[in-house]
């Protein structure tokens, strides 16, 4: 998995009363775009550090 600032993150957690949770990612800790990424997420607007599982996709943002 890539990401990049600016990009969204979605989790899509079927096993869990949460289920779907999207975020937009701030900080991508490394410079090849691999995990994990400061994500703040949309529906609290708390901020994250995910490490995303099989459950996650990348949106990409407007570039």
């Amino acid at each position: 998995m890539k990401a990049t600032i600016g990009d969204r993150l979605v989790l899509e957690c079927a096993d869990s009363a949460a289920g779907r949770r999207e975020g937009l990612v701030v900080r991508v800790e490394h410079a090849d775009g691999s995990p994990p990424y400061l994500v703040r997420w949309l529906d609290t607007g708390r901020e994250s550090l995910v490490f995303p599982g099989r459950d996650a996709r990348v949106v990409a943002g407007v570039r």
